[in-house]
Order: structure tokens, then C-alpha cells, then sequence
């Protein structure tokens, strides 16, 4: 009951972890105006609800000019990426269709990881909530199509892990027209209604159907003091000799809001200007070992993947090679058996012939002795004698032909011995390749012994919940010249980026409906056709090229 805010916003931010808090505030609505808790204020005393339970939103109040260069903690970084998706989701920045698809894709690495077929298929992004709905709205593309081109894009960012996505995110999205900037309605003592924009910049007076590009704009740097009486507001710059300028707002309590934001920013933009303090100091050293020991562990657990990798494929070469010798160990062995069955079919034909040539052998030995007795009978008469010499010349000729077969048999038999003897060569050779198949050893030889890490990285060691850093200076020095190497090849990157964000808008342009365009697309688009495209920042410059006191006068005359 009677803690101030400061007390509920330091419990917010103990739970948290966090302590860059100079950016975060406890927001709150009264009567749909927003406002912040004040720190120095009871809780209880804030025009709030009296009803249980009172409604708090943790949000980022003031932005910085470079997310990278100024959030330093972890879960900082997180916090503002959850913030700026939502406001982009929301349509409360204005991102281009093309930039809006890479957004995602860079939400997509930070919430899955690395990009794997295997895991990632068709459809698992069906779910999410990635585009804001003016974009989906302005295309004839299903929602397989967005998600295929999310997905192109998804895959280029491997290697990169949650902390690194977010961050990529965020430095895209401070580039867009309206991130950052706080909008409240206006009048200057002409009464034209004005939009003043607030940022971590400056102020800066939009038309209020253009909240993309500011008509002027005064950077903080020019503005020496700020206030309200009621709700006229006025501005001092810093050069005495111009004249205070002055606007008119909706209402009291939004004054008090402007001068909120506006004290808040002021300080921010002074303080980037100074020597850090002891405690961001501290925390930047904290942030940049805690870097670099993520950056060894994901070089550590990159060589294990390698390593991991590597031996299953020698595993899956092993099991081809093995799945091979043991189909060449099959076929050896289905050879031999027909080698073996052709050797047993050879030495039966062998032993018929061989039998067959006995008998005819034997029957050309009884047509020689039948010639023999022929020969010694004595025929008396001439038709006898006529008729046993066709006899006889016909058993000459029967006895020449036996032997003919005969020989033509044994030569036949011969072969057949020769070819088995060629078909047990052939078992031997099949039987050695055998043995030589069954005896080779299946997987060559490991070495146990891991190898070991580089002389030169560093070694941590992790016991119980506390963490040792041992970081040497030839160490740090390579981790310099590692992040200079990722600025450099960042700079390259985005000539690469901006080619490919182009393709993604000239592919998608025919599937456009026209009659779909809200008023801030087509802001956009006469921006960009005018070469519109510069950072945020340069914009801001451009408008500032002209003397405070040249800007002041175009202000009380809009």
C-alpha cells in the first residue's frame, strides 16, 4: 500500500535480471490517454484503477539511437525485439511488404534455430503470426507462398543464434520511418493541426496524413528549455537570439506526457555523448566476455558437430562397404557352388565317356577276332569266297570306324578330364577369395584418444553455478579482429540484402492489389520512386541543414 513506483518498477526489473533500466517504465491508461508510473510517486496516489488487480505493461519508454552500440545486456536486447515486433504486427510502424518478410525471417531464426528440412517441412509456420495483415491483405499470395519466400530467406541465417537474430531484427527495424517515434496532435498559433513527434532524435512537426516523413525537425541538441502552462507548450532553443516557438495541445495530462518523453530523451541523447559510467562500464566488459565465451562454446560445439558428422559418415561408408563385402561374400560363395555342382556334372560325363569308350574298345577286339576266324575258315567255292571277302572288307571297314570312335572317345574323355581339373582350380581360387572376404576386418582401426584443443584458445570451467573466465590477450585481440571481420562482412552483406529485398518486391509487385494500398504505402512508395530510401538518421540531418531560426519561422506559418 505504500510502496512508490520507484519500488514496484525495481521489483519488476530484480525479477528480470535487468539493468540497463534507464530505458523501461511501468505504463498505464487513463481514460485512453497513456501514461507512466512516476518513480517518486506512491503507486496508489496515480489516477489508476481502484479495482484489484491494477494493470501495469513493463514496455520500453525511450529507444536508442543504435541498438547494437547501446544495448548492452541480453535480455534487453530481447525485451525491445518482443517490443517492436508486436508494434510492427500491431501496424504501429509502418515496415514496406519486402521489409517486413525479412523481419520475419529473422523472428523465425531466433525462435527455431538453424533451418532443417528435415524438421522444418511445409507448413510449419502456419501458425505463427509473422506479417502484419496490411501486408497479407495487400497480395494475392496464399499463405504457402509467404511462408515459402519467409523460409528462402530463413535458411541464409544459419549459424546464427537467438541473441544474433534479434539483434539483426532490431538493427533493420530502427531504420524504419515511425520506429521509435511517440505521435501527439498539435496545434501552432495559426491553428493548423500538427503532429510532434517525439524520439530519441528530437522533436520533429509531421502533416498528420504523413507520419513518415517529418516537415522539420529540431534535434535536441538545439533546445535549451521545455514547457507547459496548461496546454500551451513551449520550446527555448539554444540560440537566445531565436524566439521561443510555441503549439497548443489536446489536453493537460498530455503535456505532462510530452514532457515526459521529452526530459527522458534529452537525457539519453546527452548521456550517449559522455564518457560511459562505471557501472555501464562493467557491464559492457561483462557483456563482451560473456560474448566471447558463447562465441568459443559455439566454436567448441561447431567442431563437435564437425566431428560428429564426420563419424557418422564413416560409420554409413563402413556399412555400405561392409553391406558390400558381404553381398561379393554371397556371390563368392552361390560361384563356388556352381562350381562345385559344374565339377560333379563334368567328372559323372567324364566317367560315362570313359565307360563308353571301354565298350567300344571291347567290341572292336571281338570284330577283330570274329575277322581272324573268318579269315582261317576255309571257303571252297568262289561265291563263298566272294561273299566272306565283302565280309571281310566289311568288318575292316566296321573295325576302322570302332577305332576312329574310339580314339575320337578317349580324346573326348581326355577333355573332359582336363576341364575338371580346370573347374577344381576354379573352386580353389573362389574358396581362397572366400576365406579373404571372411578373414578382412570390418572396421578399420579408431583412434580413442580425442584430439586435442588449440594451444591458443581459451579454457573455462564450469563448477556448480559459478563461472572462471581465463582469457588471454592474444585472445581478446583475435576476438577484436573477429567482430571487425563481421562489420566488414556485414557492410558486404547489405549491398547483397538491399538486391534481394528489390528482387522480393519486383517478384511480389504482380500479385499486388492497388485498391488495397493504405494511405502510408503509398507515402512510401512516392518516397522511394523520389529515391526516398536513406536511414532514418539522414533523413533527420537533411531536415536540420537549414538554421533553427529559419525552421522555427516555417513552423508558426504551416
Amino acid at each position: 500500500m505504500k510502496w512508490k513506483g520507484k519500488d514496484l518498477f525495481d521489483l519488476v526489473c530484480r525479477t528480470l535480471g535487468l539493468r540497463e533500466t534507464w530505458f523501461f517504465g511501468l505504463q498505464y491508461t487513463i481514460k485512453d490517454t497513456v501514461a507512466w508510473l512516476k518513480m517518486d510517486k506512491k503507486v496508489l496516489d496515480h489516477d489508476v484503477s481502484k479495482e484489484e488487480p491494477v494493470t501495469f505493461h513493463f514496455l520500453a519508454k525511450f529507444y536508442p539511437e543504435n541498438a547494437e552500440e547501446e544495448l548492452v545486456q541480453e535480455i534487453t536486447q530481447h525485451l525491445f525485439f518482443l517490443q517492436v515486433k508486436k508494434q510492427i504486427l500491431d501496424e504501429k510502424i509502418y515496415c514496406p511488404p519486402e521489409a517486413s518478410v525479412l523481419l520475419a525471417s529473422y523472428a523465425v531464426q531466433a525462435k527455431y534455430g538453424d533451418y532443417d528440412p528435415s524438421v522444418h517441412k511445409r507448413g510449419f509456420l502456419a501458425q505463427e503470426e509473422l506479417l502484419p495483415k496490411r501486408v497479407i491483405n495487400l497480395y494475392q499470395m496464399t499463405p504457402e507462398m509467404w511462408e515459402e519466400r519467409i523460409t528462402a530467406w530463413y535458411a541464409e541465417h544459419r549459424g546464427r543464434a537467438r541473441d544474433e537474430a534479434e539483434m539483426e531484427y532490431l538493427k533493420i527495424a530502427q531504420d524504419l520511418e515511425m520506429y521509435g517515434v511517440n505521435y501527439f496532435a498539435i496545434r501552432n498559433k495559426k491553428g493548423t493541426e500538427l503532429l510532434l513527434g517525439v524520439d530519441a532524435l528530437g522533436l520533429h512537426i509531421y502533416d498528420p496524413e504523413n507520419r513518415l516523413t517529418p516537415k522539420i525537425s529540431f534535434p535536441w541538441n538545439e533546445i535549451r528549455n521545455i514547457s507547459y502552462s496548461d496546454k500551451e507548450f513551449t520550446i527555448k532553443p539554444l540560440d537566445k537570439k531565436i524566439d521561443v516557438f510555441k503549439f497548443n495541445s489536446s489536453k493537460l495530462r498530455v503535456n505532462k506526457l510530452i514532457l515526459q518523453l521529452c526530459i527522458g530523451n534529452h537525457d539519453l541523447f546527452m548521456r550517449r555523448r559522455k564518457a560511459d559510467s562505471l557501472e555501464v562500464q562493467q557491464m559492457k566488459a561483462q557483456a563482451r566476455e560473456e560474448k566471447a565465451r558463447k562465441q568459443m562454446e559455439r566454436q567448441r560445439l561447431a567442431r563437435e558437430k564437425q566431428m560428429r558428422e564426420e563419424a557418422e559418415r564413416t560409420r554409413d561408408e563402413l556399412e555400405r562397404r561392409l553391406l558390400q563385402m558381404k553381398e561379393e561374400a554371397t556371390m563368392a560363395n552361390e560361384a563356388l557352388m556352381r562350381s562345385e555342382e559344374t565339377a560333379d556334372l563334368l567328372a559323372e560325363k567324364a566317367q560315362i565317356t570313359e565307360e563308353e569308350a571301354k565298350l567300344l574298345a571291347q567290341k572292336a577286339a571281338e570284330a577283330e577276332q570274329e575277322m581272324q576266324r573268318i579269315k582261317a575258315t576255309a571257303i571252297r567255292t568262289e561265291e563263298e569266297k566272294r561273299l566272306m571277302e565283302q565280309k571281310v572288307l566289311e568288318a575292316e571297314v566296321l573295325a576302322l570306324k570302332m577305332a576312329e570312335e574310339s580314339e575320337r572317345r578317349a580324346k573326348e574323355a581326355d577333355q573332359l578330364k582336363q576341364d575338371l581339373q580346370e573347374a577344381r582350380e576354379a573352386e580353389r581360387r573362389a574358396k581362397q577369395k572366400l576365406l579373404e572376404i571372411t578373414t578382412k576386418p570390418t572396421y578399420p582401426p579408431m583412434n580413442p584418444i580425442p584430439a586435442p584443443l588449440p594451444p591458443d584458445m581459451p579454457s573455462f570451467n564450469l563448477i556448480g553455478d559459478s563461472l572462471s573466465f581465463d582469457f588471454k590477450d592474444t585472445d581478446m585481440k583475435r576476438l577484436s579482429m573477429e567482430i571487425e571481420k563481421e562489420k566488414v562482412e556485414y557492410m558486404e552483406k547489405s549491398k547483397h540484402l538491399q538486391e534481394q529485398l528489390n528482387e522480393l518486391k519486383t517478384e511480389i509487385e504482380a500479385l499486388k492489389l492497388k485498391e488495397r494500398e493504405t494511405a502510408l504505402d503509398i507515402l512510401h512508395n512516392e518516397n522511394s520512386d523520389r529515391g526516398g530510401t536513406s536511414s532514418k538518421h539522414n533523413t533527420i540531418k537533411k531536415l536540420t541543414l537549414q538554421s533553427a531560426k529559419s525552421r522555427v519561422a516555417f513552423f508558426e506559418e504551416l
